[in-house]
């Protein structure tokens, strides 16, 4: 179907890449490293194969060698940025082009995936839009036209330094004024059918620039008290499985069908659904519920990696690797520490090589990150 303006729909243009990216997946296949001179069908090297599954960050404003080499070297899927690298537009703009000449020497053909969350308000790591919070956009006069206006400002900020994904809408349907969600006004609302509609106004718009949405914390953060933070410690909440679904999921049900190309998962531990594990370590909520009750097809990504709601017993290795074995196919590394994605991916080529991660899921989980590539290029 095709959109206004001559834009096609996402939800098409998703399947389209896919079925695209599944050749291309195909031959992007761990083996034998590929020659320099041969890059059409690249047959990678465990570790690069793995590294199609790691986002990482770095310290201050200069990106250090290492993580040059490691992207040049094929083993990088993507650099979140944070407001300790970002000075200007202009500097970051620099950065995004130094990575992004590091890549075209890469055995792995395909842009990498550069994101940062610029939800609006208070949280944003490039200045300028979207200048109002999404509560601000809930209590507009015209909250859709709001909506649609910041996601499209977003897009066009993000993609005017050279930026491809935003970590942004935050889809939480917050329960209590001042709650940990509130606080700092990032959930629309109160009203999950009101959330579904701004999240989906945003998502439409901001893709329609180019760039990837992400609707986040699924299955949802909206009842998290104010002290209770997943980046902190762990955070388990009680809500019945009828209130998750009918209040907390419904705006992914909306995001979804809008084809939202990622969605993170929290870190909170939902009884209801899995009262053992963290919702981004839980099969159960990421293939049963995610995938298979609401049928969503994209990129699922992790939230900070390095959080404390995972006991702090866990390696960088260990949690990527349960993460990966839930289900999830990026893992946002994003201590601020090339080490941390190095240990990530270490983690993962072991894992790989060994059986413990399956190739039949660990292949899907890339070719879903290759699909994405493809669709920021």
């Amino acid at each position: 179907m095709d959109r206004p303006n001559g834009q096609v729909d996402p939800l098409v243009r998703r399947r389209t890449l896919i079925a695209g990216a599944g050749l291309a997946a195909a031959s992007l296949a761990v083996g034998t490293p590929t020659r320099a001179d041969d890059r059409s069908h690249p047959v990678l090297a465990p570790r690069q194969y793995a590294g199609q599954r790691v986002i990482y960050s770095y310290p201050g404003l200069t990106p250090p060698q290492s993580l040059l080499e490691r992207i040049s070297g094929g083993e990088v899927a993507g650099v979140i940025f944070f407001g300790e690298n970002i000075s200007s537009e202009a500097q970051i703009a620099s950065v995004i082009d130094e990575l992004n000449k590091a890549n075209a020497d890469s055995p792995v053909q395909a842009p990498l995936l550069l994101m940062t969350d610029q939800e609006g308000g208070l949280v944003r790591r490039l200045p300028g839009e979207p200048v109002l919070s999404e509560k601000q956009i809930g209590e507009s006069s015209d909250p859709v036209a709001a909506a649609s206006q910041a996601g499209t400002g977003a897009g066009e900020n993000l993609a005017g330094v050279g930026m491809n994904v935003n970590l942004a809408p935050v889809l939480d349907v917050y329960q209590q004024p001042g709650n940990f969600i509130d606080q700092y006004q990032r959930s629309y609302g109160m009203d999950p059918d009101d959330v579904a509609a701004l999240g989906r106004a945003f998502i439409t718009a901001q893709q329609q620039t180019g760039v990837a949405a992400t609707a986040k914390h699924f299955p949802g953060l909206g009842a998290a008290t104010t002290d209770q933070n997943t980046d902190e410690g762990p955070v388990t909440l009680t809500q019945p499985l009828s209130e998750l679904r009918g209040v907390d999921e419904l705006p992914y049900k909306t995001a979804v069908p809008a084809g939202v190309q990622l969605v993170m998962v929290s870190w909170a531990v939902y009884p209801a659904l899995d009262g053992e594990r963290p919702a981004g370590l839980s099969p159960v909520v990421v293939q049963r519920e995610l995938r298979g009750r609401l049928g969503f097809a994209g990129v699922t990504i992790t939230d900070a990696l390095e959080a404390g709601a995972i006991g702090s017993s866990y390696t960088t290795a260990q949690r990527a690797v349960l993460a990966a074995g839930a289900g999830m196919d990026l893992i946002l590394c994003s201590a601020r520490d090339v080490s941390q994605g190095e240990e990530a991916v270490s983690g993962l080529t072991s894992a790989l090589e060994d059986g413990t991660l399956g190739p039949a899921a660990f292949g899907a989980a890339v070719q879903r990150v290759t699909a994405l590539r493809a669709w920021v290029g």
